[in-house]
């Protein structure tokens, strides 16, 4: 026998060390203290010294099955190495080519939404063909051939590979590929209960606590959740346990349906409080009595004394990944995006807007039209959330995906806001107009923001001293969007701002100090709309938005017009990468520079796929460095 102290959660180590030694001396009993044949360690897997929990606890992993055995398997996921390229946020494209991306994410056991997509399948020959200087593919594709062919799309269970909150599992619905940062565990037949009650089981803290024996500190990687045992169910269990992660799985969605850029999405939280049907105290509190239920089951599953339980129940070492941050950590710092709160006015106001542009529908508001049935948890991903405006239906208001900062005008969005909420009986907070002049973007872009991809969809085009400012809506964005502004908005104004100086300009002398103030002001803005007029005209001409080439791209030539520091800064950067022929894969730089793009395509095949002309790519003449680029790009 060996003698183990644990002294973990101590601050003064050095002394409790000191005291702890005497009363080993002296046969006292402590609880930090422990006797254990090292022989033991052998029966977990890669024997740990794992002295702290008993033998029983050790022994489960050779009485009962990992989960990496009869009808269960682990997988890890795609690497696409570069993410830019191949991976959006769920609002940015609208052709058919794009699958949920399961890429890890913040601690959130059972449900989490996944808001990425990547290009895939229809454009998995991008990937496979996007090499490196040494003619290798750059993802981890190849190695993942049976799992692309077998488990890409099924439905299972997901993990974030490194998260500050722990180990979490989730859902993964129908449809989806998933991420080597978000590996997934699969089961033959694809049984919905089965998978439930897995997903039940893996997020218990007996599971926990057997994840972090192996571990020290580190990534949940499928080796180590592979080994993990799990308990044999009959069906009644199955049953049993699947209830409650359904349970679970609705109540954490719950939380999320007022959060307006998730798929759960369905009514702000003002709206959603005052029709009653939204508490966030009584989800927690019933997710917290399921989690308590499922944790009971799980004790007894596994056959944890009520001294093991008491080990779990009191240890705060059941999470395998250090909280701080490390070179290795960029998981942490990339995946962890968990919606940060926005404040009931602020979320209002933001859905408002959503509602003017046609986004979002107000009748949900008002009970005119009911919500749709919740879905289960492994249904394939919505095109749209349950709060947005079905295909077909009226919108609030009719527009070309263009709206106006200008008070008196049909289109002036602050006046439809301000409707909006009027509509659906709500309070209109004072000065909407300041909001969206100085707050509302700022707001937007953060809120719009995930896995380092900045993706709004709001976009303020305005003059240079913000005192006129044109409202374009994304998901609208077409090759006569820009001519649209220009011939129904900005002209217009410009000649009524002209026609209002000339009349003032006319009373020459006779201007009072009002007049004169007004004067000036009417001329400088005079000034700023022929600027802006004339920005949108140069751009207009070769300005065709693909959205497949996302936000960032296809925001990037109108860098000059919006006013918002940091964002203008990410688009005049990104523009400068596009003119120098770093994003030569979308299809801006092929219609900026088409000869540039076509050149390329001789020889770089993924240029060539992605603009659909295979038919210029040059092979390379076999040589020893062609072997090994066609021994990697067979995958």
């Amino acid at each position: 026998m060996s003698t183990f102290l644990r002294l973990l959660n101590e601050k003064d180590k050095a002394a409790r060390l000191l005291d702890t030694c005497g009363e080993v001396r002296r046969g006292a009993k402590n609880g930090s203290v422990f006797q254990v044949d090292p022989e033991s360690f052998q029966s977990v897997p890669t024997a740990p010294f794992a002295y702290w929990v008993s033998d029983a606890l050790r022994e489960i992993f050779q009485t009962m099955p990992a989960v990496e055995a009869q009808h269960r398997s682990a997988k890890q996921g795609l690497a696409t190495a570069d993410d830019f390229r191949f991976v959006r946020i769920w609002w940015e494209p609208l052709s058919g080519s794009w699958s949920g991306f399961a890429k890890g994410g913040a601690f959130s056991p059972h449900y989490a939404d996944i808001y990425l997509l990547v290009n895939w399948p229809a454009n998995r020959t991008q990937i496979e063909n996007n090499l490196n200087e040494k003619g290798e593919i750059r993802s981890n594709i190849w190695m993942l051939r049976d799992t692309a062919t077998s488990f890409f799309g099924r439905p299972g269970i997901t993990w974030p590979r490194r998260t500050q909150g722990g180990l979490s599992f989730r859902a993964l619905p129908r449809g989806c590929i998933f991420a080597d940062k978000g590996p997934s565990a699969f089961l033959d037949g694809d049984s919905p209960v089965e998978l439930l009650s897995m997903l039940a089981l893996v997020n218990s803290r007996a599971f926990g606590l057997l994840v972090s024996l192996q571990m020290a500190f580190g990534s949940y990687e499928v080796g180590v959740i592979k080994r993990t045992p799990i308990p044999n169910l009959n069906s009644h269990q199955h049953a049993t346990l699947a209830a409650l992660a359904r349970r679970a799985w609705s109540s954490r969605r719950n939380l999320d349906t007022i959060q307006e850029t998730s798929h759960a999405f369905l009514l702000p939280a003002a709206l959603r409080a005052r029709l009653g049907d939204y508490d966030p105290l009584v989800i927690e509190a019933e997710m917290a009595d399921i989690l308590s239920e499922i944790e009971n089951i799980a004790f007894d599953l596994y056959g944890f004394s009520n001294a093991d339980r008491a080990v779990v129940l009191g240890s705060s070492e059941l999470v395998g990944c250090d909280d701080s941050e490390s070179v290795e950590d960029v998981d942490v710092r990339e995946e962890d995006d968990l919606a940060e709160p926005v404040n009931m006015t602020d979320g209002l106001l933001s859905w408002a807007i959503g509602v003017a542009f046609g986004r979002f529908d107000w009748r949900l508001a008002t009970g005119e039209r009911e919500a749709p049935p919740e879905p289960d948890p492994f249904d394939p991903l919505p095109a749209k959330s349950p709060g947005m405006l079905p295909d077909g239906a009226t919108p609030f208001h009719d527009h070309s995906g263009i709206l106006v900062d200008d008070q008196g005008h049909p289109h002036d969005l602050a006046r439809l806001i301000e409707e909006v909420l009027t509509r659906v009986q709500t309070d209109v907070p004072a000065d909407v107009r300041r909001w969206l002049q100085r707050d509302f973007f700022p707001l937007h872009l953060k809120q719009y923001s995930k896995s380092r991809r900045k993706a709004p969809i709001y976009w303020p085009l305005s003059t240079i001293s913000g005192s006129y400012t044109l409202w374009l809506y994304y998901p609208h964005l077409t090759s006569q969007t820009l001519y649209t502004a220009v011939n129904d908005f900005v002209e217009p104004k410009l000649k009524q701002v002209s026609r209002d100086a000339a009349i003032l300009r006319d009373k020459g002398a006779g201007r009072t100090c009002d007049d004169e103030k007004a004067f000036e002001a009417l001329q400088a803005l005079e000034l700023e709309l022929i600027e802006l007029r004339d920005t949108l005209l140069d751009i207009a001409p070769t300005y065709r938005p693909n959205h497949d080439d996302g936000v960032q791209i296809t925001a990037a030539p109108l860098w000059p017009l919006f006013r918002h520091k940091p964002w203008q800064k990410v688009l005049k950067d990104t523009w400068a990468k596009l003119e120098k022929g770093d994003y030569d894969w979308s299809h801006l730089a092929m219609t900026n520079w088409p000869d540039r793009v076509r050149e390329k395509c001789k020889t770089d095949k993924s240029l060539a796929i992605a603009h659909d002309l295979e038919d210029l790519y040059e092979p390379v003449p076999s040589t020893e460095g062609s072997k090994k680029k066609k021994k990697g790009s067979g995958a």
